[in-house]
């Protein structure tokens, strides 16, 4: 059986998280698995109001049936598979406007949690608004199809008969996503998006503390009744035996403390079964002041660690817990930090002059509290802790509360120490460590063994190039501070939809995130290898040398369901003259030497003038365009474009103008008229048949 209420950086029970074998009367969480709103009637795990000390509502799966779960995924939500990504990227829009409608719902219940509004913010709508940006991403990057063809046609036959692709489709499995209790709705809402968009079921298990957010956001999902049945799932308690139902086809995702990652990775079942296991567990990350800051600088990276000190109240994957300076501004920093933290009104955000609320729970508070003290073995106290009197509370009973005060360390001898490189204490803790040299910095970094996020802060114009080559490989990511970025830096902490969220090492080795690579994470890629006819079968997309079709009516003169994908035109030619080219060079101011200058050009690689480049692309359109109107509406862009031959003064081009790929495009305003996006494979060639450019356009085109 397995425990996963231990899915966060701490594991021992206290008066604050118990267990009892009768109901009290408080809200019981239910589970919302195979259809219906599971409750359990014993063992239940008690959570407590982090501001007042109240219990507010107990969870327990006891007695689920974790194979009729895994069989409701798979039976029921692999229609997700069969929709388009287009469409699951509709649907996921869909998704974040109605929760949106309700997030005041879920400011109240966040309280609870000892939060801000303004880290509730973090949580709540930065959570929904990673749903928006998925779906935007999807919509605008991928097409209207149900699998991605992942590149262009690989030739492995002398004659073109023969080669491949490679494609990815949706695994026929379910994604397992485990969180900690952080950030119960965005830490929820980052993994389902990328593998709802991928096409594959969820089955959601949150940490305790904190799930009642979780839950209030499922439900509402499930209540919209925008996804497909047996698309998303929520465990509210342990998970008990759900990993042995599990098969090949099967994602597990895990959030929280390392130890425990390390646990259910070795889970035997999983690794018979090589079932993939993502891990993003808590590491020691960190801020770096480099060795020429000037002053203004200093006052940035002391903004920073500040910043990362007191939201959330450092609960945080991403916060930073070792601050590296300089040995001459160790004491500059230390001074200016302990002024910053001194005005931090620690207490019930309920009151107007509170800045920093509570951690997540009291067992949360007596973990950071050992980890201090832990961490005190090696380096001294400044500010802070629950062994000095620095903070007066705000709250009406400050002992019931899960409250602590922000922390300063400092370790003067990091080089010799090694408990500060290893324990992170999830709260609003830092250490400050002096460094001399360049070489002294990377080994002190290297020694947290891999984290999430690093800050490099410097002067504007400082080069930091040889720092970053030594601890990024020690990262996920890297962010570069400076007065130049200082005002639209999305910070330290932030980890963003379009970037790698993960680490090396202790950070557990995982990505999630990172734009498309999280989608493309629940998907399968499988080489397909066959002919071209086969692969434009498969992949929805003309693959050089499968079959064409031509027609005496223009291609631009049919609608968008009237085209055939292969339906090619093969245009007139057209040979190049010196006057196209001087006309070209007056009309762009395009007067390089390589078209220009006969001697010049004569010595050049080309020896002698050649045509524009983009005059070849202008020219191609003028041959393969009609001019009369109809279906095509505009022209949409181009991609992939390649110059491949020169074109000289005297030889003739001809156009290949083939029909690729069809995307319909989904109306944002329901009076236009329907139309879709139609993308053309074009191939300029010489009198020689030699191909001189090539690339894709494409054009909206109206629908019947």
């Amino acid at each position: 059986m397995l425990d996963l209420d231990t899915a966060i950086p701490h594991t021992e029970p206290d008066e604050m998280t118990t267990k009892s074998t009768t109901q009290p009367a408080i809200k019981t969480l239910s589970s919302l698995v195979y259809g219906q709103e599971y409750i359990a009637q014993q063992d239940f795990r008690t959570v407590y109001h982090a501001i007042t000390g109240e219990a507010i509502y107990q969870v327990s799966s006891q007695g689920i049936n974790t194979q009729a779960i895994v069989d409701y995924a798979k039976q029921k939500g692999a229609a997700l598979a069969s929709l388009t990504f287009h469409q699951r990227a509709n649907a996921l829009k869909q998704v974040a406007q109605y929760l949106l409608e309700r997030k005041e719902n879920y400011y109240e219940l966040a309280k609870a949690t000892g939060c801000t509004r303004k880290d509730a913010w973090i949580d709540i709508e930065g959570g929904i608004g990673t749903l928006f940006a998925y779906s935007s991403l999807v919509r605008r990057e991928l097409s209207d199809e149900t699998a991605l063809v992942e590149d262009a046609w690989i030739p492995l036959s002398k004659n073109g008969t023969f080669g491949a692709k490679h494609i990815l489709s949706p695994k026929a499995g379910v994604a397992v996503h485990i969180d900690a209790f952080n950030f119960p709705i965005w830490g929820m809402l980052e993994k389902i998006a990328p593998t709802l968009l991928a096409g594959v079921p969820c089955i959601v298990k949150p940490a305790t503390e904190g799930a009642e957010l979780t839950h209030a956001v499922v439900k509402d999902i499930l209540a919209s009744g925008i996804l497909a049945e047996g698309a998303l799932q929520l465990i509210c308690g342990q998970i008990y035996d759900l990993f042995e139902h599990l098969n090949p086809q099967d994602i597990v995702t895990f959030t929280g403390s390392a130890s425990t990652g390390q646990k259910l990775r070795a889970t035997a079942h999983l690794n018979h079964y090589s079932i993939p296991f993502t891990m993003e567990a808590d590491s020691v990350n960190s801020a770096i002041l480099t060795q020429q800051a000037s002053t203004e600088t200093t006052d940035l990276f002391v903004r920073e660690v500040f910043r990362e000190m007191t939201t959330k109240a450092g609960q945080k994957c991403t916060a930073i817990r070792r601050a590296f300076v300089p040995l001459e501004l160790l004491e500059t920093v230390q001074t200016r930090l302990i002024t910053k933290l001194k005005n931090v009104v620690v207490g019930n955000p309920e009151r107007e002059n509170v800045t920093m609320g509570a951690l997540a729970s009291v067992k949360q508070k007596h973990d950071v509290a050992e980890k201090v003290e832990q961490l005190n073995q090696e380096a001294e106290i400044v500010f802070g802790s629950h062994l000095r009197q620095d903070f007066t509370i705000q709250a009406e009973n400050p002992k019931q509360g899960a409250f602590y005060p922000p922390t300063v360390l400092v370790c003067k001898n990091p080089s010799q120490a090694t408990t500060i490189h290893q324990i992170e204490a999830f709260g609003p803790v830092v250490t400050l460590m002096p460094y001399a040299n360049l070489q002294e910095l990377a080994d002190l970094v290297a020694r947290g063994e891999g984290s999430l996020v690093a800050s490099v802060v410097r002067n504007a114009d400082e080069n930091v190039e040889q720092i970053i080559a030594k601890i990024a490989p020690w990262h996920g990511r890297v962010h570069i501070l400076d007065s130049e970025n200082a005002k639209e830096s999305t910070g330290h902490g932030s980890p963003l939809p379009y970037l790698v969220h993960g680490g090396p090492g202790r950070a557990g080795g995982g990505e999630e995130l990172g734009g498309l690579r999280a989608v493309k994470h629940y998907m399968q890629r499988t080489a397909i290898q066959g002919s071209p006819k086969a692969m434009t079968q498969i992949g929805h997309s003309w693959t050089i040398g499968s079959e064409i079709f031509e027609d005496r009516v223009h291609p631009f003169k049919k609608s968008f369901d009237e085209l055939r994908i292969g339906e090619r035109l093969l245009t007139a030619r057209r040979t190049v003259t010196e006057a196209d080219i001087v006309n070209f060079a007056g009309l762009s101011g395009d007067h390089f030497y390589a078209h220009m200058d006969k001697i010049a050009a004569a010595d050049s690689i080309f020896g002698d003038r050649v045509a524009h480049g983009y005059f070849i692309v202008s020219a191609a359109a003028g041959l393969f365009v009609d001019a009369a109107p109809g279906p095509v509406i505009a022209n949409y862009g181009m991609d992939n474009l390649r110059f491949v031959e020169p074109v000289k003064i005297g030889d003739t081009i001809q156009v290949e103008l083939t029909c690729k790929q069809k995307n319909p495009k989904p109306l944002q305003d329901p009076s236009q008229k329907a139309h879709g996006v139609v993308v053309w494979d074009i191939k300029v060639k010489n009198q020689r048949h030699e191909l001189v450019a090539t690339y894709d356009i494409l054009t909206l085109v109206n629908r019947d």
